[in-house]
């Protein structure tokens, strides 16, 4: 019996062409085969019954994923992130099959979300990750997700984070409420990342100094606190484990940390500054006291020098040009 559908594509391999798209005759462990054979019948028959595509769709894909040690070790934002993403592809493709994923498929889905790039840069990603655990399983033989290159974040919409001037710094220290105050101290004290800000527990801080395992980079630091910072910490109340807790003693969010700053932010007229800014403050504060790029990183953690050097710079420049102006005047008498 003929059979329809049937397409031989450019680079040899049979497939079948059933509305519009094109599904490989390869089985779960990457085999190609004809019609003419029993496994090439069987495929035929599994493809336009749409068993195929059920018994290994994506779906089962992911549900088996989240089960793994490659979901158990990631860090939790990577984990958050990979989150938004497993639920689009639910959502987009969970029913289908694995094995019909190709890389024209990954770049679509990525072009689809380019109105959030970000978020786009991250399918192609976690897709990439889907697909080498698909191979563990024996579902699929290659990966057509791994390489596809970055969308490039148009330079009109890349955030710009600004570093926290005095007058914003003394205006936030002064009129904040005393939860939003102590954010503020953690951000420019300890100059971290804001995700770990909300992971400082009360058992990292000594009276003098708080101890932290950044979440990106895994290095352990000791942080001997500014005045500013050890006032606040001494000053404020103990409800949790963490030093940053909700009315009721539970771990503070990040998300809801970034919310509740934005809305102080916003009431004191400072929303030109953000969060990751007080950590590029930080770094300043240190370059106008004199501290080398290897001495910031010490405090920092920065893996590379390049952007301490780009904000440190700022506040070297300045320093040298307040230097300079001095000298200027001094001349003149």
């Amino acid at each position: 019996m003929v059979k329809k559908y049937f397409w031989r594509k450019s680079n040899g391999k049979p497939y079948l062409r059933v509305r519009g798209r094109f599904y490989p005759l390869r089985d779960k462990r990457g085999n190609w085969h004809e019609l003419d054979t029993p496994a090439g019948d069987q495929l035929y028959w599994e493809i336009l019954s749409g068993q195929q595509s059920i018994s290994s769709s994506w779906e089962k894909l992911i549900v088996s994923y989240r089960l793994s040690d490659r979901w158990e070790k990631l860090k939790p934002r990577t984990r958050s992130d990979y989150e938004k993403v497993l639920i689009y592809l639910e959502e987009k493709i969970g029913k289908r099959g694995v094995m019909l994923l190709t890389r024209k498929d990954v770049i679509a889905a990525q072009t689809a979300n380019k109105h959030r790039v970000r978020f786009a840069n991250y399918i192609p990603q976690v897709m990439s990750v889907l697909c080498e655990h698909s191979i563990d399983l024996g579902w699929r033989a290659d990966n057509p997700a791994k390489g596809v290159r970055k969308l490039v974040v148009p330079s009109d919409r890349r955030q710009q984070h600004i570093p926290w001037p005095d007058w914003a710094v003394e205006k936030f220290r002064e009129q904040a409420s005393p939860r939003a105050r102590l954010i503020f101290e953690l951000g420019i004290g300890s100059v971290q990342r804001p995700d770990d800000w909300t992971r400082f527990r009360w058992n990292d801080y000594d009276g003098r100094s708080l101890r932290v395992t950044q979440s990106k980079t895994d290095v352990e630091l000791k942080l001997p606190c500014t005045p500013q910072l050890k006032a606040a910490l001494d000053a404020a109340e103990r409800k949790g484990l963490t030093i940053l807790t909700l009315t009721d003693g539970r771990p503070l969010a990040y998300r809801r940390m970034a919310d509740l700053m934005r809305k102080e932010r916003v009431r004191l007229g400072v929303e030109a500054y953000d969060l990751h800014a007080l950590r590029y403050r930080g770094v300043m504060e240190l370059a106008w006291a004199g501290c080398s790029d290897e001495e910031i990183a010490s405090f920092s953690g920065h893996a590379s020098l390049d952007m301490i050097r780009k904000y440190a710079g700022k506040a070297r420049q300045e320093t040298r040009a307040m230097r300079a102006v001095q000298k200027r005047t001094e001349n003149k008498k």
